[in-house]
């Protein structure tokens, strides 16, 4: 007793954008793909309150903190991989907290 599976249906095509406008004939029966939703469509990025922003900016500098802390206490017992990985991750979580805090 042998298991066939069951055919895959095709996937349609989809519509490409290009510089000079919508490519003709890709969408369903030759209609042009200028249905596809427009870049313009998406929504600005409102900021969050400062109040938010503040919070999150400072569990990052804790985060930052304790990993800026297991770099140094890797350093010094030797483990010098650990140390860099756990620096690269405060350098990295305070690049996010900055990010959050300045640009919201």
């Amino acid at each position: 007793m042998t298991h066939t599976p069951a055919p895959v249906p095709p996937v349609p095509p989809v519509p490409s954008v290009t510089e000079d406008g919508p490519e003709q004939g890709s969408g369903a029966a030759g209609a042009p793909a200028a249905a596809a939703p427009a870049l313009a469509a998406v929504p600005a990025r409102e900021r969050r309150p400062l109040v938010e922003r503040l919070g999150m900016g400072g569990i990052a500098v804790v985060l930052a903190l304790l990993f800026a802390a297991m770099a140094v206490a890797s350093w010094a017992n030797g483990e010098g991989f650990l140390a860099v990985m756990a620096g690269i991750g405060a350098l990295m979580t305070a690049w996010a907290g900055a990010n959050t805090l300045f640009r919201g």
